[in-house]
């Protein structure tokens, strides 16, 4: 039988339900302390029928927030706020890992008491201004390769909190979008010269140390890793995005991984290219198509098998019961993004379900 979104499919040990995945979703509705709050519990909860909900990264540390009420994975208070999200999803037959992030230089000193951010390199994002703040973007301090151990501890531990007192039933490694990791892995933003930069194997050497650390302490099984090599957004690009693909599908297959998430494009249209043939050729577990597919495309791409599943972003923010609708052949509603990172209830979880 030919598969399609609705057919069952295994991720690691787990047995999901259909492949319409949930994206991650910045949405930007935790506590000004980054403590998840009752209004994410509804709106995963919500969402419980996707075949996996991939929830919104979360930060390993303290001292890189980008955002004033993003939520972050470091504090007893914040993993007992997401043990209610993981309840409310797992009562309802949901399955839901937990995206982990540092977002490098994409941080902002206002909302780190000042602190200037790292990264691979001492260079800012150009041109554009903080998302949240309007100001530039602060150029970033370098890190030391003595301050490298400790970031990969960050994620290591963040894992492990995330499986044994959140419950998760996975974590993904957020390694895309031009935040701390994917800062590393391109030459247009690591100019390093020493073991962490210059060759395609240096520029892997920090994703293959969370990696390591990670699968260890947690297992292969519960670890995905997100990637986007062509996507240009925070001002990252490779000078070989499609040699740069075949050398992180080789890697997280030699890990094991229990999937692989691959942004296929560019925000910004600055690049082009498709670099899922790439995955699909190097890594043979579950992969994970995302940005821009619709119902059609997305099945036509599972019945090939260049994929196994499909993360859909903006469909799951105003359909809540979206693989229902699919399933259906239903009228998907519009999301409105001005609503996307408001705060509180509209556009969150008002979204009604659909009724025949």
């Amino acid at each position: 039988m030919v598969p399609d979104l609705m057919s069952p499919v295994k991720v690691g040990n787990l047995q999901l339900r259909n492949r319409v995945f949930m994206a991650p979703l910045t949405r930007l509705r935790a506590s000004p302390d980054h403590v998840p709050t009752d209004l994410m519990v509804e709106y995963y909860a919500q969402r419980a029928t996707a075949g996996l909900i991939i929830a919104e990264c979360a930060l390993v540390s303290p001292d890189a927030h980008s955002s004033p009420t993003e939520p972050g994975v470091y504090t007893a208070e914040m993993l007992a706020g997401w043990r209610r999200v993981t309840d409310a999803v797992h009562a309802r037959g949901g399955r839901v890992f937990l995206q982990i992030w540092h977002p490098g230089r994409a941080a902002h000193p206002d909302y780190n008491g000042g602190r200037q951010p790292v990264a691979p390199s001492a260079v800012a994002i150009e041109p554009f201004a903080h998302a949240r703040t309007g100001k530039r973007h602060a150029v970033p301090r370098a890190l030391a390769v003595a301050e490298i151990a400790a970031i990969v501890d960050n994620f290591v531990r963040a894992a492990s909190d995330a499986i044994t007192i959140a419950n998760f039933d996975g974590v993904e490694i957020h390694a895309a979008n031009g935040y701390l990791i994917d800062q590393f892995l391109r030459d247009g933003s690591n100019f390093r010269k020493d073991d962490y930069g210059g060759s395609i194997h240096n520029r892997l050497r920090l994703l293959s140390q969370i990696l390591s650390g990670t699968v260890e302490k947690i297992g292969a099984e519960k670890v995905g890793a997100r990637f986007s090599p062509i996507n240009s957004a925070n001002s990252v690009v490779d000078s070989d995005p499609f040699g740069l693909s075949q050398e992180i599908a080789k890697l997280c297959q030699s890990f094991n991984l229990a999937y692989v998430h691959v942004v296929r494009g560019d925000f910004l249209r600055k690049q082009v290219g498709d670099v899922v043939p790439i995955f699909r050729k190097y890594f043979q577990n579950t992969l994970i198509g995302n940005m821009g597919y619709n119902k059609e495309e997305a099945n036509q791409q599972i019945a090939a098998g260049l994929v196994d599943a499909v993360a859909f972003g903006k469909f799951f923010i105003a359909n809540p019961d979206l693989p229902r609708r699919f399933e259906q052949g239903a009228e998907l509603s519009i999301p409105d993004p001005s609503t996307f990172s408001i705060g509180g209830v509209k556009g969150y979880t008002d979204y009604p379900v659909w009724s025949e």
